[in-house]
């Protein structure tokens, strides 16, 4: 009895001389591969009435990062009216298609799914999702909805699916329209459409099911969901590093060189009692590929595609007639045909993995938040190296006309010539 009432005392005295706070956050636990591949929109921002029906959210793909320069305007600041070069995030954002809506009812315990309405036909596309080889299987799926819908029309009776839409009406608190990417649109190696529900909010429960059913089938672009100077949240999967130590994992200090049997190591991983490992101490395991959540990202620009804007990166200061793709395209990524949003800073991920925009949870009352934001300049030199022009004409007229691709049209032109008089000899 008394060893023990002399150790529990001890225990009770220990101390330490300097302060030393722990190796690595312990709010990100657990550090394991996600299995939400695609990022998953945990809360959506509160619901007012008072506003018109809209959505909180929006899917984009992840292209590369650029550096932009502007003039800050924050009046009392060292900075005010001074130029800044800024690293910016550009997310591809084709528009989406909404092909249905889910209504659910509060419960007690949380949500609960009531019913769900579907679009009369589905592309190609959104219904590869539902399978995993898509050439091997019949590809049934939704043809009985369909003949459904083909069915009530037929009759000139209500509307397809009036009785499911009478119930959102009646019953449901929250609407979620069901939408999906346009995936063949970006050229990332896919076919598969990313499918999500995205809360309406704003305006009744009936005017919301409106709102949604006047959608379906109907493409909504990022610049119906967002605008500029909007602070997002940013939903998605960080990059994986695979399995990795404890130095490099939870950034622990490295044991002295002597060390016997390495020193890349934790060298006490718990007491005696309790007798098993707990779960704060550092041991080694998976880096990378976690599900995150970034808030209050501030949306710069948003661009439309290459059709409608051929010049979406000129600024009122840089006249160059110029697209936000960079010379040679976007590493790993390529060109941006469809919609964009320029993004301020960093955001989670490899090239070509979705990232989720969403509204902010909360209203943005912060000088920075509120700041206008007016772009000189957008950078498009070669994100290969060390690039030196912004465009090709640029380039070309620096190195004289060997440097456009020119002769390689004429060449083309001389072998295609070439070989129709080579088939108009063998016919004579």
């Amino acid at each position: 009895f008394g060893s023990r009432f002399v150790a529990q005392v001890l225990r009770g005295m220990s101390h330490r001389k300097f302060e030393r706070p722990r190796h690595g956050s312990l709010g990100f636990l657990p550090r394991k591969r996600t299995k939400h591949h695609h990022g998953k929109i945990k809360s959506f921002p509160k619901d007012d009435q008072s506003k018109p029906p809209h959505l909180t959210a929006f899917m984009s793909y992840k292209a590369g990062m650029t550096h932009i320069v502007r003039d800050v305007d924050k009046p009392g600041s060292k900075l005010h009216k001074k130029e800044v070069v800024e690293p910016v995030t550009v997310l591809e954002s084709p528009p989406m298609i909404v092909v249905g809506f889910v209504g659910y009812i509060e419960t007690p315990r949380g949500l609960r799914a009531l019913t769900s309405v579907f679009a009369g036909h589905l592309s190609d596309e959104c219904r590869r999702r539902f399978y995993r080889n898509w050439h091997r299987v019949k590809r049934k799926a939704f043809t009985k909805y369909q003949k459904r819908w083909e069915e009530t029309k037929g009759k000139g009776g209500d509307e397809p699916m009036a009785a499911e839409i009478a119930r959102a009406k009646k019953y449901c608190q929250v609407i979620r329209a069901i939408c999906h990417t346009q995936v063949s649109k970006v050229k990332i190696g896919t076919k598969k459409a990313h499918i999500k529900e995205i809360q309406v909010n704003g305006g009744t429960t009936e005017k919301k099911v409106d709102f949604v059913m006047g959608l379906l089938e109907q493409e909504v672009k990022v610049a119906d969901v967002f605008t500029q100077d909007e602070m997002v949240d940013a939903i998605g999967v960080t990059k994986g590093h695979g399995f990795h130590g404890v130095i490099t994992r939870w950034g622990c200090t490295r044991l002295p060189r002597k060390t016997h049997r390495g020193l890349r190591k934790v060298a006490c991983i718990g007491t005696w009692h309790p007798a098993r490992v707990q779960f704060q101490v550092p041991r080694s395991g998976q880096r990378g590929y976690h599900h995150r959540t970034e808030i209050n990202k501030k949306i710069y620009r948003i661009g439309k595609a290459l059709k409608e804007d051929p010049h979406g990166a000129m600024t009122e200061n840089d006249l160059t007639e110029k697209s936000i793709t960079p010379m040679g395209g976007f590493p790993h990524y390529g060109e941006i045909n469809e919609d964009w949003v320029m993004v301020k800073g960093c955001i989670m991920g490899a090239k070509k993995r979705l990232i989720t925009l969403r509204k902010s949870l909360f209203a943005q009352t912060s000088r920075i938040a509120q700041e206008k934001i007016a772009l000189k300049f957008i950078d498009t030199s070669s994100k290969m190296g060390h690039g030196r022009f912004q465009t090709y004409e640029e380039k070309a007229k620096f190195f004289g006309a060997g440097a456009t691709p020119a002769p390689k049209k004429a060449k083309k032109e001389k072998t295609a010539a070439k070989t129709e008089e080579a088939t108009e000899a063998d016919e004579a």
